[in-house]
C-alpha cells in the first residue's frame, strides 16, 4: 500500500500519529548555573575539574530553544540561555594551606551571562530503527557566543571590573596582557535524557559544559602589576579605585603589603561556566491521521 501524496514524508508515532522526517521541537528551560574560575573552589591546590565547584554560588538560569530533530537519531539547535555566575575567595576562611592564601586573596566577583548557541544533538538509542525508548540520552556539541560583565563590590556598589585593567591588561609595559573583550564564542558540549511525556510534551534534562577562550570571566587570570601603573594611564580617582580592587588582601591584614609580580590568578587554565537545566517542549508538526 503507497502512502497518500501528502503523507510521504512522515512515518508512524503511534496508532493516531504520524511522525514527521524532520520534527520541530520548542521550548522553556530553567535551571542552574555555576562556573569554575581562579577564584573560591575547595581546599588543596585550585583545579580546573568540577571537585573545585562551589555549590553555594549557583543561580537560576533560564532560557528559550528551538531545535529540528531527523529521525530521532541528530538533530539541531538554537538556543538562548540567561544566567548569572559568582564566586568568592571569602569562601575559604579557615581551610589548610594551601587554600589559605586565596582567602587571603581576598577577591570576589558577579556577572550576569547571555549565552547564544548552535548545537548539535547525537541521539545513539535510535541507531536500532527498532529500538524505540522512553528515555533517550543524547551528546551535545556546537558552537556558541556568550556575552559577560565581571563586577565588584565596594564602598556599597557593584563596580565594573573590565575598565579598571586590574592585571595591566593593554599596558604597554604588559604586553602580553591584552585587553579582554566582554562577548567572546564558547564551545557548549555535554549530555542530556529526553522523555516524551505525550505526543506533544517532551521532557529533557540536560548538564552544558561551556569552554571558553577566556581566563578573565572572573576579571583574575596572572600576577599583581606595580600600582603606579594605574595612576601612569588614569586619573586619579580611577586609578584608585584600580588599585584598590586589584589587591584587596589589605583588607582582611592592613599590614599587608603585596609585592608586584606576585600570584594573583593562575593563566594555565581558562576559566569556564555550565548550567543544569530541566527543558519544557512542544513537538510542533506532529500530525494526527
Amino acid at each position: 500500500m503507497v502512502l497518500p501524496q501528502a503523507f510521504s514524508q512522515y512515518y508512524f508515532y503511534d496508532a493516531n500519529h504520524l511522525e514527521p522526517e524532520w520534527r520541530m521541537e520548542a521550548g522553556i528551560s530553567f535551571g542552574l548555573m555555576n562556573c569554575l574560575t581562579d577564584l573560591g573552589g575547595n581546599k588543596g591546590n585550585g583545579s580546573k575539574l568540577l571537585k573545585d565547584l562551589n555549590w553555594k554560588y549557583s543561580k537560576p538560569s533560564g532560557g528559550l530553544y528551538f531545535s529540528i530533530t531527523h529521525h530521532d537519531l541528530i538533530g539541531i539547535r538554537f538556543a538562548f540561555t540567561v544566567g548569572s555566575i559568582a564566586a568568592s575567595d571569602s569562601i575559604l576562611k579557615g581551610k589548610a594551606q594551601p587554600a589559605t592564601l586565596r582567602y587571603w586573596r581576598n577577591l570576589h566577583f558577579k556577572s550576569r551571562i547571555l549565552d547564544w548557541s548552535t548545537i548539535m544533538e547525537f541521539h545513539p538509542s535510535y541507531l536500532n530503527t527498532n529500538y524505540n525508548p522512553d528515555i533517550s540520552p543524547y551528546f551535545l556539541l556546537g558552537l556558541g557566543f556568550f556575552s559577560f560583565e565581571p563586577q565588584a563590590y565596594i564602598d556599597g556598589y557593584w563596580t565594573r571590573l573590565q575598565p579598571l585593567h586590574t592585571e595591566g591588561q593593554g599596558f604597554i609595559e604588559y604586553p602580553k596582557r591584552k585587553e579582554y573583550k566582554l562577548r567572546q564564542i564558547n564551545i557548549p558540549l555535554g549530555l542530556g535524557a529526553k522523555y516524551e511525556v505525550s505526543d506533544q510534551l517532551v521532557v529533557r534534562v540536560e548538564f552544558e559544559y561551556r569552554i571558553l577562550c577566556t581566563d578573565y570571566l572572573d576579571d583574575v587570570s596572572q600576577q599583581y602589576i606595580d600600582p603606579a601603573f594605574f595612576y601612569k594611564y588614569f586619573p586619579p580617582e580611577k586609578a584608585k579605585l584600580a588599585q584598590r580592587l586589584s589587591d584587596r588582601s589589605g583588607e582582611i591584614d592592613l599590614l599587608h603589603q603585596t609585592t608586584p609580580g606576585a600570584i594573583r590568578g593562575n593563566p594555565e587554565n581558562n576559566d569556564a561556566y555550565f548550567s543544569f537545566n530541566i527543558k519544557l517542549g512542544l513537538i510542533l508538526n506532529r500530525k494526527k491521521m
